[in-house]
């Protein structure tokens, strides 16, 4: 009996280092794509678009950004989501088109980064804009990135906001940005960007 839970014992050692290396090292990777993320800013841009969710996070440096940039547009998702509130309300007394036509609020369809991907592609066209800068959340930016460059027909350039997370909203995070970020490359939103 013993020399046969001796290998067992040495089994489950050799798997269970396995799985806490595997696991580390998906959580190394995690940090640098989600949380210790770097951005260059932008020199120029046709619009600074700022993405929904996480607006008293964000758009403040998105109306930042515009006015430093000079940028002619702010662009804000309209989500009518809690965590949208600001941005939402921004949109609500700012719709006037004649008054503000330098404001553009979009409700993008489905209600995701893959909405709003196709949505700011058909604003670049109709705008013909040449340069877009994004701003979302730093844990966000890979995905985001990755849909915009997909489907927005212009340079893109992604701004991050940090985010006041506890380690485990932080891990939360890490989970589902790895499992958009898997999705998103094995099933583009746009398969190739609009040349009309």
């Amino acid at each position: 009996m013993p020399a046969i839970r001796k290998p067992r014992k040495k089994t489950v050692l050799i798997t269970g280092a396995i799985l806490l290396a595997l696991f580390l090292g998906w959580l190394i990777a995690a940090f640098q794509l989600f949380y210790n993320v770097h951005t260059t800013a932008p020199k120029q841009a046709d619009a600074v678009v700022m993405l929904g969710g996480a607006s008293k996070e964000r758009m403040l440096e998105a109306m930042m950004l515009r006015f430093d940039l000079k940028a002619p547009y702010l662009v804000l998702s309209n989500t009518d989501t809690p965590g949208n509130a600001s941005a939402d309300d921004y949109c609500d007394t700012h719709s006037n088109k004649k008054i503000y036509p330098d404001v553009i609020c979009f409700t993008p369809k489905p209600m995701d980064t893959r909405g709003e991907s196709v949505a700011l592609a058909e604003l670049a066209k109709e705008y013909q804009w040449k340069n877009v800068t994004i701003v979302t959340s730093s844990y966000h930016i890979q995905r985001a990135g990755l849909l915009m460059n997909q489907c927005v027909d212009a340079d893109v350039a992604m701004v991050s906001t940090t985010p006041q997370f506890t380690p485990w909203q932080w891990f939360r995070r890490f989970i589902i940005e790895t499992g958009g970020l898997i999705d998103v490359t094995l099933n583009p939103q746009c398969e190739t960007k609009s040349t009309d």
